[in-house]
């Protein structure tokens, strides 16, 4: 070839596009009977600079934060058994249901503050209430609900001020539905994959989670002749429990493949068992003490374990670029169809 046969639309005689060899088998023509042009480009692979992850995990203490998820739902659910059982006139429940609220709520504002290394941090947060956090509206909602739960169960315990307990039982009752369900919400606020894509669902888990804590309590606790509300909560807690879950991970698509491996696995496969187990004894059980216990102490250990195995999912899927890059790709492709 000579310097004539190069043109402005390229060298004579050639067709472009098919002479043009790359990858590593540049210079090397090679032609190959009915099979067409093989592909020089190896598959993408998930990767990010220096083989760090493209977010960073939560730095959040396990057993502070999950603990403060999980004893948060025991809270807000056990207010509304409370409310019931006093309503329907069963103080065999309701008074363990309000100690019950009060203990787990202050555990739980422990564990926050734990977390956050002095409460000074956690009193910052009410300097101002921004409706769009859902973490300053979860601080303005326990530090209305916490002293209702307070009251609640220092009117039982004196045995005095009725009306005032009263009061304060059916505000926190109110309260109570929020307090269970708004981590769900702070959790999917965050670009976490495991909770980000759960945004739908995980309030529903959450929900169903604390309602059979609470009822797993009261079980435990309360006599069995008065424990209807309980065995009833506790089937219709399971059954919002384990199906929003499977519903959330069959619909969030691949960052549910953090519940499935490792330790959130077993986790939130114990958690299932336990719950479906406890909610079982609950419901064929009667009126059997022994059962009764063994429920409650199933259905207690399957939620926290349900709340630890989805905090640890979170963390897992923060680690691994995939779970943040196919979503987003995904999404971005779905909006140009």
């Amino acid at each position: 070839m000579s310097e004539s046969d190069v043109t402005r639309h390229g060298v004579q005689g050639t067709r472009p596009g098919r002479e043009a060899p790359t990858g590593t088998r540049a210079g090397r023509r090679r032609r190959r009977r009915g099979r067409g042009e093989q592909p020089m480009v190896p598959d993408a692979t998930f990767s990010s600079y220096y083989g760090k992850p493209v977010l960073n995990k939560p730095t959040w203490k396990p057993l502070d934060i999950a603990g403060y998820l999980y004893l948060g739902g025991l809270a807000g659910a056990s207010s509304l058994l409370a409310a019931g059982g006093q309503v329907t006139g069963r103080p065999g429940l309701a008074a363990p249901a309000k100690l019950g609220a009060a203990g787990a709520i202050s555990l739980s504002l422990a564990a926050l503050v734990h977390d956050l290394g002095r409460p000074a941090r956690f009193l910052n947060m009410l300097r101002v209430l921004k409706p769009t956090s859902p973490m300053s509206v979860g601080s303005w909602l326990l530090a209305g609900y916490a002293p209702l739960t307070l009251t609640a169960a220092a009117t039982e315990v004196a045995g005095r001020w009725r009306l005032l307990g009263s009061a304060a039982t059916a505000a926190s009752a109110v309260l109570g539905p929020a307090v269970a369900t708004y981590t769900a919400v702070l959790l999917s606020d965050t670009a976490v994959p495991a909770w980000h894509e759960g945004y739908r669902e995980l309030p529903f888990v959450f929900a169903g989670s604390a309602a059979t804590a609470a009822s797993g309590l009261a079980l435990a606790a309360a006599p069995t002749a008065e424990a209807g509300p309980a065995r009833r909560t506790a089937v219709l807690g399971a059954a919002l429990e384990l199906g929003a879950f499977r519903t959330m991970k069959r619909r969030m698509g691949l960052p549910a493949e953090s519940f499935d491996q490792g330790r959130p696995h077993l986790l939130l496969r114990a958690a299932e068992l336990l719950t479906a187990g406890g909610a079982a004894l609950a419901l064929f059980g009667g009126r059997d003490r022994r059962l009764a216990l063994a429920s409650g102490a199933a259905l207690l250990t399957g939620s926290a374990a349900l709340r630890f195995g989805v905090f640890h999912a979170g963390v897992a899927s923060a680690e691994d670029p995939a779970y943040t890059v196919v979503p987003q790709r995904e999404r971005l492709a779905a909006r140009g169809r």
